[in-house]
């Protein structure tokens, strides 16, 4: 009876195993690394597009609304002979200065409460006040802080019909401090259902070089003049990250008809002004501002060098604002945007 031997593999096959074995190995290693790099650039172009398409959209949002005062025509202010300090607290500053719906500062930081700017880039002031009234539904309540404004629709001599522009709205850090009327007032001083109040927004935009203590991620913020329990004050609100620069330019309307007729990042001495009250009013003739972002990704991209320059609007020289190659491994795109002013142009066109 013949007997069987059990078979297996020579030393031959079990080395040719293994170097199969290897080989695949290896190749999905080398797969699984490739397909995570390719994600973590997938993840890092999404957050640079998502931070630089919510950084625009606040600045534009924020923008159209500029010189929304209610029920308010700002346009029967008198200019002030100077452009006011937006981080002045002082609440006769800050009502005087709604009559300037924006206000920038071209590359240079000269206000007292911006601390880290990054060099270069441009400030924007916006101010208006909040679309809905103190105690609406979805709106802010008066504990959120203020400072408020109340504009006046009562038509007796006390108001509307004084003359005085004075009596026509007020500001106040607290909001029991206010008595203007709705429509349905009499020739009585007091008479009438109290006007709606709203909060008054002074919003200034800046890049910082660091988003919290010095971690080196440029970032969007912005200064807000606010009032808590009547004492005014400015706090910082980090909006941004990876916003590496913020470039304006504002369009004048040069001949009263609301229509933006030329563009300019220093509006207070275009068309030859020198003179401070010129270039209060060239404030108050913006219609139109262009905003140009850049934005970076959050982190850098091993194997990349960005070797590439961005052009960001125009320069106070109306040459192309151009940034040169920085030779890093971040990733960068330029965001822009017109955004027409419809409150200050409107009255201009009423």
């Amino acid at each position: 009876m013949r007997t069987s031997r059990q078979q297996g593999f020579t030393l031959v096959e079990l080395m040719v195993a293994v170097t199969i074995s290897l080989l695949l190995l290896a190749g999905l290693s080398t797969l699984f690394v490739s397909n995570n790099h390719a994600q973590m650039e997938i993840e890092r172009g999404n957050r640079q597009v998502e931070n630089g398409r919510y950084a625009m959209q606040l600045l534009t949002g924020d923008l159209r609304n500029a010189g929304y005062y209610g029920e308010f025509d700002a346009s029967a202010l008198t200019m002030p002979a100077a452009a006011p300090d937006p981080c002045d607290t002082d609440i006769s500053v800050i009502s005087g200065a709604i009559a300037l719906h924006v206000q920038g500062y071209d590359g240079a930081n000269p206000l007292d409460c911006l601390a880290d700017v990054r060099d270069g880039t441009d400030i924007v002031v916006v101010r208006h006040t909040a679309t809905c009234a103190v105690g609406d539904a979805d709106c802010d309540t008066a504990a959120a802080g203020g400072p408020f404004l109340q504009a006046s629709a009562c038509d007796n001599t006390f108001e509307l019909g004084s003359g005085n522009v004075a009596n026509y709205f007020q500001v106040s850090a607290i909001d029991t401090d206010l008595a203007l009327h709705k429509r349905d007032c009499d020739a009585t001083a007091g008479s009438g259902t109290a006007a709606p109040i709203r909060r008054l927004l002074t919003h200034i935009y800046f890049v910082a070089n660091n988003s919290d203590g010095s971690d080196g991620v440029p970032t969007l913020k912005r200064a807000e003049v606010i009032s808590k329990n009547g004492t005014v004050s400015v706090d910082i609100v980090p909006l941004a990250d990876g916003i590496e620069n913020l470039q304006v330019e504002y369009g004048l309307d040069t001949d009263n008809n609301g229509v933006a007729d030329v563009y300019t990042t220093v509006p207070a001495s275009a068309n030859g002004c020198g003179a401070a009250a010129c270039g209060v009013t060239n404030w108050n003739s913006v219609v139109a501002v262009k905003v140009h972002l850049l934005a970076r990704t959050p982190t850098e991209s091993a194997g990349y060098q960005d070797t590439k320059s961005y052009t960001l609007g125009l320069t106070a020289a109306g040459q192309a604002h151009t940034l040169q190659a920085t030779n890093d491994k971040y990733k960068r795109h330029v965001f822009s945007a017109l955004v027409g002013l419809p409150n200050p142009a409107g009255r201009k066109t009423s």
